[in-house]
């Protein structure tokens, strides 16, 4: 299985990186090959089957609590080294993570992300992917797994811009949504069938003591 590593110049990943300085927000409807994306969700089928996908939480640290009425989604985080098929993710989010860094100087350090799985009706209600009181958090990065999605099956993205602008994405596997987490207010609409995604944020170093 070879490695998903591509050069931080790339024109893909220059044409994401232009999109953020611009209007803070980047859409790639071809981004991962369709093995890949097929591997991917068969990967994250296997592992709720397994029963290692868990309710979602909201808020963070002691303050966490499952709210199904906020988000409804059943999520694992990726660790490197548990499968073949997740580390040739994160290698190929590694090279946006440098090409981010080369063109925009964000000080990027470091990508976590999970699996997240809606079950037929859940949803996420609107918000900021940026806690109040942690600032690591820069860049957001969503990846679809979803074979053969139509608009009329929802669990769209819907993301307000400036203006008063609403932008909805239709999670079709292999596309990828990139924004600034603290600027980009956004919600997951209530989906239909199942949906599948690798949801994930680039961070930079915060500013708690060593």
């Amino acid at each position: 299985m070879r490695a998903m590593q591509i050069s931080p110049d790339d024109p893909l990943l220059l044409r994401i990186v232009d999109d953020l300085a611009v209007k803070g927000w980047s859409q790639q409807n071809i981004f991962l090959p369709e093995a890949l994306t097929l591997e991917l969700a068969a990967e994250c089928h296997k592992r709720a089957v397994e029963g290692e996908l868990a309710p979602a939480a909201v808020g963070r640290g002691p303050a966490q609590e499952i709210r199904e009425g906020i988000r409804g989604d059943h999520i694992q985080w990726l660790e490197p080294g548990q499968a073949p098929i997740c580390d040739r993710y994160l290698l190929l989010m590694d090279s946006l993570r440098l090409a981010m860094n080369r063109g925009l100087f964000l000080g990027l350090e470091e990508f976590e992300c999970h699996f997240a799985m809606y079950p037929p009706g859940a949803f996420y209600l609107k918000h900021l992917d940026r806690f109040r009181d942690d600032d690591r958090r820069m860049v957001s990065a969503v990846v679809y797994l979803n074979q053969d999605w139509l608009p009329e099956h929802g669990g769209q993205l819907r993301m307000y811009l400036k203006d008063g602008v609403e932008h909805d994405v239709d999670p079709t596997g292999g596309c990828l949504v990139v924004f600034l987490s603290g600027e980009v207010p956004h919600e997951v609409l209530p989906a239909h069938r199942e949906r599948l995604s690798l949801t994930g944020w680039f961070r930079r170093r915060g500013n708690e003591p060593f």
